[in-house]
């Protein structure tokens, strides 16, 4: 982890995005939030954050940072350290009183920046943006998105509101905070509600991509939501406690049962196929559980290693202080 990057002063709005293997939407996302930062007459600056690419994102970046050197700024991590550290190293290097964060793929419109500082200059510390509507996205995708919030409200005492993503602004303070956090398997906009401060939503059509494919499938979906969970809830391990304690229960009964039969009747309980199915059952739970245990030690593991978030290559735009 870098510490002290260089700081510009007199930044009031820094934009910070992540790109990964975008080299046909950055030049475009870069031409939209420039337009629209121009427009607003304010000191700004724009961070983007290189996460490993291995097209020519990078080659279009610099391009864009040789074009503007005065307001942008190109972070280039070590390798593919993942959205949602890309997302922390920018922040770490954001100078402006208000953070802007979202994604380089063109869906969250950059034209929504204006209602987000207008919003912040009337006393908001943190604006989201809430998704009232979903373009080019597929019913499993819309469905799944929507299970993820509602469980993740029902597991943490954390009020994580629902429809929104990586599309936000943060006053200066709430950086402050952010950047004292150390953990590594992060979900920021939790960690962002975790933190509390006044908030306020504003909504908009979120698009479909300009250009290219996800980077986001099932699978790094499914991993996501379950830093998500992990992070700010045990509902895991105490879903685990509750199984054992059903199933003890059942096992309890199941003794009375053979005790009456025995004593009380002649009837006795057969059944090798019923026998290995309760055994696989209690074997797998017992496996569930051994999982889950695994998976909060390891993060543990992580934290304590005390290991940098990322590694940074090369900076355009102000020197990387260590």
């Amino acid at each position: 982890m870098t510490e002290g990057p260089l700081q510009r002063a007199g930044v009031e709005i820094s934009v910070v995005s992540p790109v990964f293997n975008e080299e046909k939407t950055v030049e475009e996302f870069f031409d939209r939030v420039y337009s629209v930062l121009s427009s607003l007459e304010v000191a700004f600056e724009l961070i983007l954050v290189d996460d490993g690419s291995d097209d020519r994102s990078f080659e279009i970046l610099k391009m864009c940072y040789q074009n503007r050197p005065e307001c942008v700024r190109i972070v280039r991590l070590g390798r593919n350290f993942g959205h949602q550290l890309a997302i922390t190293a920018g922040i770490r290097y954001a100078s402006g009183k208000a953070v802007i964060v979202m994604d380089s793929d063109l869906q969250d419109p950059p034209e929504t920046i204006r209602e987000f500082i207008r919003r912040w200059r009337e006393g908001a510390d943190i604006v989201y943006g809430i998704r009232k509507e979903r373009k080019g996205e597929s019913l499993f995708k819309k469905t799944s998105a929507l299970l993820f919030y509602k469980l993740i409200r029902a597991a943490t005492k954390i009020d994580i509101p629902e429809n929104v993503g990586d599309f936000y602004l943060l006053d200066r303070k709430v950086v402050e905070e952010l950047n004292q956090m150390q953990e590594r398997h992060r979900f920021i906009r939790g960690l962002v509600a975790w933190v509390g401060f006044k908030r306020i939503g504003v909504e908009y059509v979120r698009e479909a991509r300009f250009a290219g494919k996800t980077k986001f499938g099932f699978w790094r979906m499914l991993h996501f939501a379950f830093d998500a969970a992990t992070s700010f809830s045990f509902l895991p391990l105490r879903f685990i406690s509750f199984m054992g304690v059903v199933i003890s229960g059942f096992a309890f009964l199941g003794i009375l049962l053979i005790i009456y039969m025995r004593l009380f009747t002649t009837a006795t309980i057969t059944g090798w196929s019923s026998l290995m199915v309760v055994v696989l059952f209690i074997g797998g739970i017992q496996l569930l559980a051994l999982g889950l245990f695994g998976e909060y030690v390891a993060r543990i593991g992580d934290d304590v290693k005390r290991r940098p978030l990322y590694t940074v290559k090369e900076v355009l735009g102000g020197e990387v202080s260590y």
